[in-house]
């Protein structure tokens, strides 16, 4: 390996698939603050995935709804009191 391009922090990480509930363990320099407890005893620092191998559609055959509607209701929510408009003026 070429000295000097590669990051100080890349170690051992968890990633969790929470859509199939399935995880793996691989080498990476994720960003994470939360750890979890993995098969051989260890603890290791947890990245939450949406989608993987394990439930994209290309790679199981089948398709899957996915809730992004809750997601944008949320988002709207949170920032609706943001808008410019109010909900009569955009009824107009």
């Amino acid at each position: 390996m070429k000295k000097g391009i590669h990051p100080e922090n890349y170690r051992l990480v968890v990633f969790k698939d929470f859509s199939c509930d399935e995880s793996f363990l691989c080498r990476s320099a994720a960003p994470t603050s939360e750890t979890i407890k993995w098969e051989d005893g260890n603890e290791y620092p947890l990245v939450k995935l949406e989608i993987s191998n394990k439930s994209h559609p290309f790679f199981t055959g089948k398709m899957k709804f996915v809730d992004t509607a809750g997601r944008i209701d949320k988002f709207n929510k949170k920032f609706s009191k943001f808008s410019k408009f109010t909900k009569e003026d955009k009824e107009d």
